[in-house]
């Protein structure tokens, strides 16, 4: 039975790094050799569509402000997460998302699901002082939302390029049949670059999100994009074990 001290391995060079690429090469084998038998990770959902011209602003504006930086969305696959905040997060959920939102950092609690959870007067009351909903908020305020107005003179420019890395707003006559196919006509409608604009507009001024129709504010994206978290996917039309394949 082999008896190596530590202090011997680490002094001898040739063995350590031995050793070293041995443990290396076993962790590689662990983790990718798995992949090659998985044929997709991405979960088979109905609902999951890339953001409305008014959602994609708003999740501009909430990476310009750093959201992303106290608040993780993705729930993981355990009990504790699961009670506080829902099903875990799908991959599907986030695979019109560049980047991506995941992660494990958590100054406040993960967004994933926080999609109609709150009205929106209490968004609106939230982002502009967070201590008058929630008294122990260590979160800043952000009251110019509500002072200054959306700039969306550039969304065409931005679904486009959004569009060169694979999210399906459509362009032309072919992809708007292909979105009708598979999100419906109502959303293939919304998802059409050549209507951005007035898109935008037609929901803000249809769902008011921060009180006032006078004109459409950073506060209306913002909130437009946090409502929508979470809420594409109506998990009580699957099984709790739909997903367990592709994990």
């Amino acid at each position: 039975m082999f008896n190596f001290k530590h202090e011997w391995i680490e002094t001898n060079v040739g063995l350590l790094l031995v050793l070293t690429m041995l443990a290396i090469s076993v962790g590689g084998l662990v983790e990718i050799a798995p992949l090659f038998f998985i044929k997709d990770t991405v979960e088979k959902v109905d609902g999951v569509r890339p953001y409305t011209p008014l959602e994609q602003r708003g999740r501009d504006i909430y990476q310009r402000e750093g959201c992303y930086l106290c608040h993780s969305q993705m729930i993981r696959p355990f009990r504790d997460e699961a009670l506080r905040y829902g099903h875990y997060s799908l991959a599907a959920e986030s695979q019109y998302d560049h980047p991506f939102q995941w992660g494990s950092k958590r100054t406040g609690p993960d967004l994933a699901r926080v999609g109609k959870k709150y009205s929106n007067e209490w968004q609106v009351a939230h982002l502009n002082n967070p201590k008058s909903m929630v008294p122990q908020s260590v979160m800043p305020n952000f009251p110019w939302l509500l002072k200054t107005e959306l700039d969306y003179s550039d969304i065409t420019d931005r679904m486009m390029a959004l569009r060169a890395v694979g999210v399906p707003y459509s362009l032309n006559k072919t992809e708007y049949e292909a979105n009708v196919k598979k999100f419906g006509a109502d959303t293939a409608k919304l998802l059409n670059i050549a209507d951005a604009r007035k898109n935008l507009i037609a929901q803000a001024q249809e769902n008011n999100y921060d009180g006032d129709n006078s004109n459409i504010t950073e506060m209306d994206a913002l909130v437009a994009y946090l409502q929508v978290l979470g809420t594409m996917v109506d998990f009580r039309k699957y099984d709790d074990d739909e997903f367990v394949k592709y994990r």
